[in-house]
């Protein structure tokens, strides 16, 4: 197996809609945020984690070529060294037999472009409060009120995914062709939701100014029809 080169995609992910990607609290204040976002410990500044990104798209791409409902709704894992979300993502699991080689993607932090950062600052809307209550349809009335921070519509964060293209007997076409597959799943991701709360309109997101290699990408291009991932169900 030899890796032949490492492909890097990056861009801008905007903000439509506030986003929650909770960090979790130990301690309840009265008057406080019951569900602060993940912050950057040295700036304090909101970031998205390459994990929740990661782990999103992939969920997606899983719905959409069949592999969940192939695996009685558990995370997937397989010993066809030639699957494409195995090469992408991970294998999922440990499979002794399995001969696909090493994960291809790295998801980096997705951390705020500096100068929006300052902008929001200056406006004091670096994160926002949001009240969510819980409503009693028979009563018609609003209970167990809860206090979630968000980060703001017009956000911007930069991305970076490195894209690993190792020559395994094909001088490396399907991790070429497999680039196809990661850029659906970022459009999918387009018209679904990242972070919590996406059935309420938290975490509508853009990718903008995409490139690979410095190329430029069409996202808005890519074809997320159900055809379009037949060659690459099981």
């Amino acid at each position: 197996m030899l890796l032949k080169e490492i492909k890097l995609i990056s861009g801008v992910i905007i903000l439509k809609t506030g986003l929650h990607i909770g960090a979790g609290s130990d301690e309840i204040h009265i008057g406080g945020i019951d569900n602060p976002v993940v912050k950057d410990p040295l700036t304090g500044w909101p970031y998205i984690p390459g994990s929740s990104l990661k782990g999103k798209i992939r969920t997606l791409l899983e719905w959409s070529t069949g592999r969940i409902d192939k695996h009685n709704g558990k995370p997937w894992a397989t010993s066809d060294g030639d699957d494409p979300i195995a090469r992408i993502f991970g294998n999922g699991s440990v499979k002794e037999n399995y001969d696909g080689g090493p994960t291809r993607t790295s998801f980096s932090d997705c951390f705020i472009v500096e100068n929006k950062a300052k902008e929001m600052i200056e406006k004091g809307a670096l994160t926002e409060e949001k009240i969510e209550v819980s409503i009693n349809r028979v009563k018609g009335t609003a209970i167990s009120p809860r206090r979630m921070e968000r980060v703001p519509a017009g956000a911007e964060f930069e991305f970076k995914i490195s894209y690993k293209i190792y020559d395994m007997g094909d001088n490396g076409q399907k991790d070429e062709e497999n680039i196809k597959l990661l850029l659906m799943g970022m459009k999918l991701l387009e018209y679904d939701a990242l972070g919590g709360s996406g059935s309420r309109g938290y975490g509508r997101i853009k990718f903008d100014k995409v490139t690979i290699n410095g190329e430029s990408v069409d996202l808005d291009g890519v074809d997320v029809s159900g055809s379009a991932f037949e060659k690459f169900a099981i």
